[in-house]
């Protein structure tokens, strides 16, 4: 039986301060949403940024003392999985994806006088890790990395 694999890591900022929201039994939660960019060429052979923004939840028994760290512009590093959301709206079905995070990681930037850095955990519960061997591929022959221009890839 083949093992799916739902990680995602991701380093952003922050679009906006993280919401301080609770569950029908009171635990505390945060919601957030964070910007990661990436270079792309454009027509005339020119770089520019592009963001995607990326909506997170994190469920750590410390949310509330954190989340005055976790302000507009503040970087982050993100480590969880993803989660699809599902409902009906109007009679139409939507959906979403969330990062659910598990380790939330305070890295430079946003207010002046706020904390740097700090690593904190999730108590969401997380799924027992497999304690299988990883057994890596073995290479496949070809050219190797140092054959390929910039001008070769296509974007």
């Amino acid at each position: 039986m083949a093992t799916d694999i739902n990680s995602v890591v991701l380093v952003g900022r922050l679009t906006r301060d993280a919401m301080l929201k609770y569950t029908s039994s009171g635990s505390g939660f945060l919601s957030f949403t964070i910007a990661v960019n990436r270079s792309k060429r454009n027509a005339d052979g020119s770089w520019s940024d592009e963001a995607s923004f990326i909506d997170c939840v994190y469920f750590g028994q410390n949310s509330q003392s954190i989340s005055q760290y976790l302000v507009k512009g503040k970087q982050v590093a993100v480590q969880g999985e993803l989660r699809q959301s599902k409902w009906e709206s109007e009679g139409q079905p939507r959906s979403k994806l969330d990062v659910v995070v598990s380790t939330l990681s305070l890295l430079s930037g946003g207010n002046q006088g706020q904390a740097s850095g700090g690593n904190f955990s999730s108590q969401y519960p997380q799924r027992p890790q497999n304690t299988r061997e990883v057994v890596q591929p073995s290479p496949v022959p070809g050219p190797g990395p140092e054959s390929f221009e910039d001008d070769s890839i296509p974007f």
